[in-house]
């Protein structure tokens, strides 16, 4: 950590550029930075300091990867409840300056509801701590949820303290397909609105295979049974299939396919996915494009667009966020051709936050020394 300190405050002191990066595969996320003079790796921050089993809390460093932090919890029967992108390579600074959250925040919430402590490295070299090892810790002020969703451009996470869950005795799930998503949304909006106590809900949708509904449960198998009894009842107008190999990691597959493609993220109302999807296929018939979502019952998820040509993508992106927008909604590209990059802005309208955004960079990073320009509003 003195090192990441020392290497923050010269290149403060100089006007460098520093991207700060924990060994995974998401740099290419978000708006490409301005400047690159130094990229800080945290790969080597990459140990599990304290396991306190008893209270349900761990504390641990950036660069530890995912499934590593996972397999050292799992030997007292207890996980950190998130199911991030790649967790054999995500690390836990990369998925919370990414906010990268899947389909477990249904049941346990987002990254931003686990994390109850962190530890930043300022630009000017200053070592911030906020929060601490207690759940209810409520002194000082909430780093931890500023952190998270931060992309790298306000300080260098180098540890961070999680709540904790047991792990599930057994899991379960069903998996309904029919020819069109609209009537899988609806059994998305029934379930939630159930007493059905599901911890994943996804929809999946593209325009070359037939759409379909996963629904995830944990528990005994007395419990496991009766949760299957009333969701088939529910979705007694539906045909039930076998659910995919790897059926929770699917949202993975959308970062493969042909290029030029696009993939990033969305929210909607729950109530208005069926909208969203449609809208999706709707821009994707002229000019014909490939297209693919994998959505959260909760209303977020991620899509994938492939044209002929990058600027084939263009028009529809633009249609698409503005249909989200109009609705309340947020449209986000990851990943895509730098010339799209250049000619679209990746994060979408800010809304009256931008001034606040604005000053809080301004205060923790006054130089802009790190990622400038790969944030929202160019922060």
């Amino acid at each position: 950590m003195d090192d990441v300190a020392t290497l923050l405050r010269d290149a403060s002191r100089d006007g460098q550029a520093v991207i700060p990066q924990g060994g995974g595969t998401k740099l290419d996320w978000g708006q490409p930075p301005r400047r690159a003079d130094l990229m800080l790796s945290t790969a080597r921050l990459d140990r599990v300091l304290e396991h306190a089993w008893a209270d349900m809390t761990a504390t641990v460093e950036a660069g530890c990867t995912v499934a590593r932090l996972q397999h050292s919890l799992a030997e007292h029967g207890q996980r950190l409840a998130c199911d991030p992108l790649w967790p054999e390579r995500a690390t836990i600074g990369g998925i919370l300056a990414t906010n990268d959250n899947g389909t477990l925040r249904a049941r346990f919430g987002g990254l931003r509801d686990l994390i109850i402590g962190v530890t930043l490295v300022l630009p000017d070299g200053t070592v911030a701590k906020s929060g601490g090892k207690v759940v209810k810790n409520v002194a000082g002020y909430d780093l931890p949820k500023l952190a998270t969703g931060s992309f790298g451009t306000l300080a260098v996470i180098t540890q961070a303290v999680f709540r904790l869950h047991p792990l599930p005795h057994e899991t379960r799930t069903l998996t309904f397909a029919a020819t069109r998503v609209e009537p899988l949304c609806e059994l998305a909006l029934a379930i939630q609105g159930s007493q059905l106590a599901f911890v994943s809900l996804q929809v999946r949708a593209d325009g070359s295979a037939e759409p379909a509904l996963d629904v995830g449960f944990e528990g005994e198998r007395a419990g496991l049974d009766s949760q299957q009894d009333e969701l088939l009842r529910l979705a007694a107008k539906l045909r039930r299939v076998d659910p995919p190999p790897a059926v929770w990691r699917t949202r993975e597959e959308l970062w493969q396919g042909t290029e030029p493609a696009v993939t990033g993220t969305f929210s909607v109302l729950p109530t208005e996915l069926r909208a969203f999807c449609a809208q999706v296929h709707e821009v994707s018939t002229a000019p014909a494009l490939g297209w693919r979502v994998v959505a959260q019952g909760v209303g977020v998820g991620h899509f994938r667009l492939e044209g002929a040509t990058s600027d084939a993508l263009v028009a529809p992106l633009q249609r698409l966020r503005a249909a989200a927008e109009r609705r309340g909604g947020t449209l986000v590209v990851l990943v895509g051709p730098e010339d799209l990059k250049a000619r679209l802005d990746v994060w979408g309208s800010p809304g009256d936050a931008l001034p606040l955004f604005q000053r809080v960079k301004q205060q923790l990073d006054p130089q802009g020394t790190l990622s400038p320009g790969r944030f929202v509003g160019g922060l």
